[in-house]
């Protein structure tokens, strides 16, 4: 994913990442500032972003994506993370939602659906955590009550990315709420001209501000039990439990790519940075700080490359995956925050990208699951 070319990468997926960095740098940095400062993308870079095979690129290409790999998603939110271009919220849309009906969904959900998210038409978004439930999803509150041929839905959701413009959102409801996890099920919702769903306002965050992420609430909304994801109720939280490690690596790579960013622009700013006369890299303390810095990047993307190939072989396990996310999520705040030291107090203006990492990459030790609930899985297998 850098110069040095990692192991899992073919000379095919090298001209793929060639391809997306150049679609980054041209249609989403420029726009990056403004959509920080309206908390929204505009609805039109999602058009794009299917124009070039940037949306769906793992999912086959008889449901109108691109007949990519995990490697394909994961070059792609390198790219965007490595490059400040998070706003777009295609780790969510194409990394989790697509992949949750194609897995999970009947034939006719993922002709239905796929297509569509593919060519940015339907944007998606998946609609777990609540005011009084994150981490702890057995402990939601929103139901889907059956009512004939329909689901009726009741309940409020928080923290949900794509919120304000998403049409297509997988919501994690209580079907038999007697039953615990077992009464856990996935309800995809068709948003446009919904009675009874509304959106929230945009929160606001310390970083990601380009992300909109929204609060959805759902009155007495009524869906067609055929919108159930899959075929069988109370199967959502199993079916969160197997994508969940796929979430985790996401994040892990986008953690890489933010500390190897703060490295090379740091190393670049104190290579020319003067203090005292001299450069400031000629100071023993720098030097010493970002060997220290380089060498927790090198381990890091050493470890997600191993989970990569674990991932492109159907063999990384979710225990592997807590790690690799909680690992890189907090090396990469540690060095993030070392390098903005180093950039003295221009690292402290929002107009250094050293400040854009910093605020951006503090989330990644909570969603996804908190890194204290990926210690507790890692210490259910000791």
């Amino acid at each position: 994913m850098s110069e040095s070319r990692s192991p899992w990468i073919t000379d095919d997926l090298a001209i793929f990442q060639d391809a997306i960095r150049k679609f980054i740098e041209r249609e989403l940095v420029p726009n990056e500032e403004r959509w920080w400062k309206q908390h929204h993308v505009d609805r039109e870079a999602w058009r794009k972003a299917g124009e070039v095979g940037m949306l769906c690129a793992s999912i086959p290409e008889e449901y109108g994506g691109g007949g990519g790999t995990f490697a394909h998603e994961a070059i792609i939110m390198f790219e965007q993370a490595k490059a400040l271009a998070s706003s777009l919220g295609n780790s969510v849309h194409s990394g989790i939602v697509a992949h949750y009906i194609l897995r999970y969904g009947t034939e006719a959900q993922k002709q239905r659906w796929l297509p569509k998210m593919a060519t940015g038409e339907m944007i998606g978004a998946i609609a777990m955590s609540e005011p009084g439930a994150g981490s702890d999803l057995k402990s939601i509150k929103t139901r889907a009550v059956r009512d004939g041929d329909h689901y009726v839905i009741n309940g409020s959701k928080t923290f949900i990315s794509n919120g304000l413009h998403a049409d297509l959102v997988c919501v994690v409801a209580k079907t038999d709420p007697g039953m615990g996890a077992k009464g856990v099920s996935i309800v995809v919702v068709e948003t446009q001209d919904l009675p009874g769903f509304r959106r929230g306002r945009v929160l606001e965050k310390i970083g990601l501000k380009g992300q909109d992420t929204t609060e959805l609430f759902f009155d007495d909304v009524r869906v067609s039990t055929e919108n159930l994801l899959g075929t069988e109720e109370g199967k959502g939280f199993s079916q969160l439990m197997e994508q969940l490690p796929k979430e985790r690596m996401i994040i892990a790579i986008a953690a890489l790519a933010a500390m190897e960013r703060a490295l090379e622009d740091t190393i670049a700013y104190v290579r020319q940075r003067k203090v005292f006369g001299a450069e400031l890299i000629s100071l023993q303390n720098t030097r010493f700080k970002l060997a220290e810095c380089k060498t927790n990047a090198t381990v890091a993307r050493a470890f997600v490359d191993s989970c990569m190939e674990k991932v492109l072989r159907g063999e990384l396990d979710p225990e592997t995956a807590a790690m690799a996310k909680w690992w890189c999520t907090q090396r990469s705040c540690e060095i993030i925050d070392e390098c903005l030291q180093l950039h003295g107090g221009y690292g402290y203006m929002a107009e250094y990208p050293i400040a854009k990492l910093y605020v951006n990459s503090r989330v990644g030790k909570i969603y996804g699951g908190s890194n204290e609930i990926m210690k507790e899985l890692i210490a259910r297998t000791l």
